[in-house]
């Protein structure tokens, strides 16, 4: 579909897909200390032959009062209304209830977190990279084409398809119909799983798919691209011409679907993702923030040196470089650019948008980070991080809710307690500012 047609109607939907992101992903945002690799929890996809008597409530503290086939039933009214033919419905909800190992799942927040560095190794690693340049010759053909229509890099759609399905062969093994069902009854996520499962049922009335064949992870997130249901009804392609957009076994379908979606995204052709910089003595690491935004120039000016060699193609918007420390000052730090937030907005995590475009570079030989990174930094635990976020209140550096995320308001917090104590103001959490904290 060219980019011209309709196209603020799809990035109005696409931009609404991030709030669902962390639950799809299991990625922390906006610090990538927080980052968690890409997992699927294991668990059997075979449907209970009987739904529970009595709410889930009486399980997990969740908070339907109603039985599933209550739900289920009410469902049913929606799903007609919308469209979706009765048999279809029944068909399909036939074996259904709900899956505890998604509730678990949805509920579960790890206590510890891997720093960037250990992300990035497994993101990047030997094994990943050589499966990417076999796959890169053998779906020449296919990429060439895929770049000719959707004007996106051969080697970031194999990037992106590797890290998603590690290249199709990870895609989750959960029923999406279940899952949904299981997370639309429980109500915590209520409307948006209801929202997922109707658009679910829409791909299985169009045919391009079976309920059996319709696996993805515990949230929803399905085939060898991850998209939730709704991102599939927009931007799924049927790039093989065959009639279905499938992106569980036709590769084709999947990397124009990538493609597609980092279009619409605001990929740029030809244009760099960013660049590791190196940054002058006395930097002011205010300016390290997301919402910080300048030109290239604009940043040569502060002092911040780009490989030999860098350069950004004429007509680039001239605010369109932020500056990322994704281990703090004491770390690597990167200028990036569009290509960049293209890859955010496909999974709302720095460090994944930073492993995808350095796994891309990685296919041609390129992509290695030449800063140490500080490894004797340990990362908070969530604990630790809930405890931060604490002390920064105390101290009268509002914070807001303590739930060990950490956020814009947490990062700005933290930033106004270092420079409190003279420190540079990166934002980031680390065990000398929560003992600092703690004693003072």
């Amino acid at each position: 579909m060219p980019f011209c047609i309709s196209h603020r109607k799809y990035l109005r939907q696409l931009y609404a897909a991030p709030c669902f992101v962390l639950l799809v992903a299991c990625v922390v945002e906006p610090t990538t200390s927080d980052a968690q690799s890409l997992q699927t929890l294991p668990a059997n996809t075979t449907p209970a032959k009987v739904a529970p008597a009595v709410p889930i409530a009486e399980h997990l503290d969740a908070q339907p009062v109603r039985t599933f086939e209550q739900w289920r039933a009410d469902f049913r009214k929606q799903a007609l209304a919308a469209g979706i033919e009765p048999d279809l419905f029944d068909r399909v909800f036939a074996d259904i209830s709900p899956d505890m190992n998604v509730l678990r799942a949805d509920r579960s927040q790890p206590e510890f977190s891997r720093p960037v560095w250990e992300y990035l190794d497994g993101a990047l690693s030997e094994l990943r990279v050589r499966r990417g340049q076999v796959l890169l010759s053998q779906y020449a053909d296919t990429l060439t084409a895929i770049e000719q229509r959707y004007g996106v890099d051969r080697r970031a759609v194999v990037a992106f398809w590797g890290l998603e399905s590690n290249f199709g062969s990870f895609q989750g093994n959960k029923s999406v119909i279940r899952s949904l069902a299981t997370l639309g009854y429980e109500g915590r996520r209520e409307r948006f799983a209801n929202e997922q499962l109707l658009a679910a049922l829409q791909i299985l009335q169009q045919g391009d798919i079976t309920p059996e064949k319709m696996l993805g992870s515990w949230a929803g997130a399905m085939g060898q691209t991850q998209f939730i249901p709704t991102t599939y009804n927009t931007l799924a392609v049927d790039f093989d011409g065959d009639g279905r957009r499938d992106i569980w076994g036709t590769p084709a379908d999947a990397l124009a679907s990538i493609a597609h979606y980092l279009q619409i995204s605001g990929w740029r052709k030809d244009q760099p993702w960013g660049f590791e910089v190196e940054l002058p003595d006395n930097f002011d690491y205010l300016l390290a923030d997301g919402t910080v935004r300048k030109s290239v120039a604009e940043w040569r000016q502060l002092g911040v040196k780009l490989p030999n060699g860098a350069s950004v193609a004429p007509g680039t918007d001239p605010l369109s470089a932020a500056l990322l420390l994704p281990a703090g000052h004491r770390g690597p730090g990167f200028l990036v650019l569009d290509n960049f937030q293209a890859a955010v907005r496909y999974n709302n995590s720095s460090s994944y948008a930073l492993a995808a475009n350095l796994l891309s570079e990685r296919f041609a030989g390129a992509g290695l980070i030449i800063r140490d990174w500080p490894k004797d930094e340990v990362p908070l635990k969530r604990s630790e991080r809930m405890e931060l976020q604490n002390l920064l209140s105390q101290n009268n550096f509002a914070v807001g809710n303590a739930d060990g995320i950490i956020g814009t308001a947490t990062r700005k917090a933290i930033r106004a307690a270092q420079l409190s104590f003279g420190w540079p103001a990166d934002g980031y959490p680390t065990l000398q500012l929560l003992e600092t904290l703690r004693n003072r």
